[in-house]
């Protein structure tokens, strides 16, 4: 069962957090067999130009307010389904079942990329930026621990991302997924001075954990599923029953009746009341 749902820590001064959810161990479907960073030894800085691909810087984002967003506004009823898709140090897969579904049943969902993910798989890149329903986040570059990182390789992260999407595609994310769920002040901070609003989730589906079969996947999300929730899932084979279990989590969420929507059309329209919102959850240690 995932851990309970914490309120922003006090120490995010200056920065309004809706409610937040660090089930790390269930959002971590982009872990590979990668060493961790190290905390000590010179810092490993992002290179300018990803090997085989020539980037075009993309356009220059305003900076927006430093917002943690967990979820959207209780009423109506209306639900994001949102899926990651990130590499580390060795290359990281697709599962276009998730998308066929996604597609088939008319399922508008954020897919959050991360930019070496983008680089190994531009064809599936360019294909994902060519569905309308489709809304594309940047998941950093190499899915590093953000608050483990410099100042100039967090920007990087972020950065790289974006040339490489905006490389692809021509298009540009205003959403921001950190991996692995964690975050700081300082992360916040750094992305919204990027343009990049910070995008949390309020319901893990544990789709990376491969002890959870296909019916606890089905009953957790659509028992757990609330109005306004963002559902985070897995869209490169790190989810080991997603495409399995997706067209019944969709046709059983419709039935209990919700809308499907993008985190922006979530959003939209209530920024303020979301960003700004505190729920009675007390903060964990």
């Amino acid at each position: 069962m995932p851990p309970a749902a914490v309120k922003c820590p006090r120490r995010f001064r200056g920065v309004r957090c809706a409610l937040l959810l660090l089930p790390l161990a269930l959002a971590a479907g982009c872990v590979t067999d990668a060493e961790p960073e190290s905390d000590s030894g010179p810092e490993v800085i992002l290179p300018y130009a990803p090997p085989g691909m020539k980037v075009t810087a993309a356009p220059f984002l305003d900076p927006v307010a430093p917002v943690v967003i967990a979820r959207g506004p209780r009423r109506p009823k209306r639900i994001a389904l949102t899926f990651d898709a990130c590499s580390t140090e060795r290359p990281s897969r697709y599962d276009e079942r998730i998308v066929k579904v996604l597609t088939e049943m008319n399922v508008p969902a954020t897919l959050f990329l991360g930019g070496k993910w983008m680089e190994e798989h531009p064809e599936q890149t360019r294909y994902l930026a060519s569905l309308p329903q489709l809304e594309l986040g940047n998941h950093s570059f190499l899915h590093p621990h953000m608050p483990r990182v410099s100042d100039e390789r967090l920007r990087q992260e972020l950065v790289w991302t974006q040339d490489v999407l905006y490389t692809i595609t021509g298009r540009h994310a205003t959403l921001f997924r950190a991996p692995y769920g964690e975050i700081d002040e300082r992360t916040v901070r750094l992305a919204a001075e990027t343009g990049l609003t910070t995008v949390q989730f309020d319901l893990a589906a544990g789709d990376s954990d491969p002890r959870a079969s296909k019916a606890k996947l089905v009953e957790y999300v659509t028992t757990m599923a609330k109005p306004g929730s963002i559902v985070v899932m897995h869209i490169n084979r790190r989810g080991w029953h997603t495409a399995a279990a997706l067209p019944e989590i969709v046709a059983k969420l419709r039935r209990r009746g919700f809308e499907f929507v993008t985190v922006g059309e979530l959003l939209a329209g209530e920024p303020s009341r979301v960003a700004a919102r505190r729920d009675e959850t007390k903060a964990r240690p």
